[in-house]
């Protein structure tokens, strides 16, 4: 549970206009959808999908770093770091049992096989969204155990999109989609709580000092 006492500390030394700005960017964003990008090779691109989750609304991006493990390209990410939840696994296996136990349908993005196309597909269902490598897609493993394919309609000569683009096009229409709908899809309560604080210490100053004031003070 949120430390209330704790947050309204910290929403003290934020401006009014910022602790609205939080409000008004919670009151749109959703767990019901999440992404998860599977071992990219070029990581601004996976750095360009977070700021994409991030600007239309998705709560939380799962990182699958088995091959190459690097870092956030902070300047291509443009400071979503500091707003999405990041969830890093070492393999492909833990991640799609972690998202199934959540209650997410494994939803693999690919153009190659008999898939949903991107208007059709079913927003009411919670889904996990998986994303591949630039050039070999995503895993056999993935590709077998997913509940469902999703692809974009394409109707020029080439066969697919920079993963960066692909996501953002199907991040838009989907979460477009999902607000127009009857889903329950806004953050909880408690989510909200936990975001307000979370956001609070990204955006105040000397965050330390002024957490360990706040529990010296509790503790005299």
């Amino acid at each position: 549970m949120t430390d209330l006492a704790y947050l309204e500390y910290l929403e003290e030394f934020l401006t009014d206009n910022r602790k609205e700005r939080f409000a008004s960017v919670l009151s749109t964003r959703t767990n019901h959808f999440t992404v998860a990008v599977e071992d990219v090779f070029q990581f601004h691109n996976t750095s360009a999908v977070m700021r994409s989750c991030e600007v239309f609304g998705i709560q939380e991006i799962n990182i699958v770093e088995q091959r190459f493990g690097k870092n956030i390209d902070k300047e291509i990410a443009m400071g979503a770091q500091k707003w999405v939840d990041i969830n890093k696994f070492e393999n492909i296996t833990n991640c799609i049992e972690t998202l199934k136990s959540k209650g997410y349908q494994i939803i693999a993005t690919t153009p190659h096989n008999d898939s949903c196309l991107l208007q059709d597909f079913d927003v009411t269902k919670k889904s996990a969204l998986f994303f591949g490598t630039e050039k070999e897609g995503l895993s056999e493993e993935v590709m077998n155990k997913a509940d469902g394919y999703l692809k974009i309609p394409m109707v020029g000569f080439t066969e697919s999109l920079n993963i960066s683009v692909s996501a953002a096009i199907i991040i838009q229409d989907l979460t477009t989609r999902l607000r127009q709908s009857d889903v329950n899809w806004q953050l909880t309560e408690e989510e909200v709580l936990e975001k307000r604080l979370l956001w609070a210490k990204n955006t105040i100053k000397d965050i330390k000092r002024i957490e360990e004031r706040y529990y010296a003070e509790k503790r005299s």
